[in-house]
């Protein structure tokens, strides 16, 4: 089109410079007398038009080539398809832009939960992040002193809503810009946060999960995966609908920050329920002596969470031979980090469980449970090492940042006392 456009332009080119002399005063010799000129010869003035053509023939090629190209571009634009930002691929956008406005990157955050991949799709793409120099996606976020600012990813598991969601709402409250959160529910659940919570629109592409079953594990790694799309998440948090906050935001974003191992429980239990579940046919990949048991709630670096997604081998091993009465959320990620990442890791869980009643269950807490008495013999009870990210090993009373199970007959006593035993709240 635009060879075309400028073809036709040229074959008028005369009757446009003509038009362009006209204006100019230059040839339009029929509307001009002789003798508005009586100084000049008709000879010298017939010298100077000539000259003053040569002159002025440039200037008129540019000017009209320049008008030419314009209207070219602009006949070229107007049949052009519309769909380009449609066509163009999401992901490029993601990684490739730069220069959008927080607004945008808010809206690419909640483009990505909104994702049609599959598992094993959505696995590879997160897995290739582990190898990838790039830390400039849309999540960073910087403070006054231009330095990265780390989130935290919290991540929710749960069959339906989240009955202590008013809770967690104040827990979160003035903190934007420092933490994610994902929800992972069953697919046919319809959710109505407010638009004013924290949790709206937050919800991954999800799958039923049945306890007891690998899909708990599969739930598990689909919350981490979707969460490691976004670079700034440098730690991880797996919660349940039941689980309560057990200090403000700060303390839990500083502790957790803090240092650089992830806390994951993992123990030889030699009891019927620890090693009794171990499946022979899981050797020669994994023996007896790998087999751990830990709690399924977790909290783990970025690093290490990489690891976890990564992992194609043990995953199939626990998969195929991990069956009730052997649960997979209860060993598969104690044994695959004492295994391969010891190192990485605390060796013990953050989230309080209440296991002094016998049963596969730990114990769940209603209305009455909820006094100050209670909440604080959880939260200093028990003294345990902390390694902060100097090397240096001190020694806490903050063990426990969260806890489960609480009943949503617990939310009302939990917003009463939450400011003045909690830290945060109305």
């Amino acid at each position: 089109m635009y060879n075309n456009c400028c073809r036709t332009l040229n074959d008028h080119s005369p009757s446009l410079l003509s038009l362009f002399l006209s204006n100019m005063g230059v040839i339009d010799q029929k509307s001009k007398k002789e003798d508005e000129h009586p100084m000049i010869s008709k000879p010298s003035r017939l010298i100077l038009l000539v000259k003053g053509k040569h002159l002025l023939s440039p200037l008129v090629f540019i000017t009209g080539f320049s008008i030419g190209l314009f209207l070219c571009l602009q006949l070229k634009s107007f049949h052009m398809p519309t769909m380009k930002t449609q066509q163009q691929s999401f992901w490029s956008t993601l990684l490739f832009n730069h220069t959008t406005t927080m607004e945008t990157k808010q809206e690419l955050q909640l483009q990505v939960l909104q994702h049609n991949m599959t598992d094993q799709e959505l696995f590879t793409r997160v897995s290739s992040l582990s190898s990838s120099k790039s830390s400039s996606w849309f999540g960073w976020r910087y403070n006054n002193d231009e330095k990265m600012v780390v989130k935290v990813a919290f991540m929710f598991l749960t069959g339906r809503g989240l009955p202590l969601a008013s809770l967690w709402d104040k827990f979160f409250e003035g903190h934007e810009g420092y933490y994610s959160i994902y929800i992972h529910t069953h697919p046919s659940f319809q959710d109505h946060y407010p638009e004013t919570s924290v949790f709206y629109s937050r919800r991954i592409p999800s799958q039923a999960v049945y306890w007891g079953t690998s899909s708990m594990v599969d739930a598990e790694r689909r919350l981490l995966a979707n969460a490691l799309l976004d670079e700034s998440n440098q730690r991880f948090v797996l919660l349940s609908d039941s689980c309560i906050p057990l200090y403000n935001f700060t303390t839990i974003y500083d502790y957790l920050t803090g240092t650089n191992l992830s806390f994951i429980g993992s123990f030889d239990d030699p009891r019927k329920s620890g090693r009794g579940r171990y499946n022979p046919q899981m050797h020669p990949q994994i023996n007896i002596t790998h087999w751990r048991k830990g709690s399924q709630w977790f909290e783990t670096t970025r690093e290490l969470a990489l690891h976890i997604i990564s992992d194609t081998v043990y995953y199939k091993v626990f998969d195929q031979h991990c069956k009730p009465p052997c649960y997979m959320d209860e060993h598969y990620i104690p044994t695959l980090v004492h295994m391969l990442h010891g190192e990485m890791s605390s060796n013990r869980s953050l989230t309080w469980v209440d296991w002094s009643k016998a049963g596969p269950h730990p114990g769940r807490f209603i209305w009455p449970d909820i006094t100050d008495e209670f909440l604080n013999r959880i939260r200093f009870t028990e003294e345990c090492a902390y390694y902060g990210r100097d090397g240096e090993n001190v020694t806490t009373s903050k063990c426990f940042l969260f806890a489960r199970k609480f009943t949503k007959e617990t939310l009302e006593p939990l917003l009463r006392i939450s400011p003045a035993v909690l830290g945060f709240g109305p």
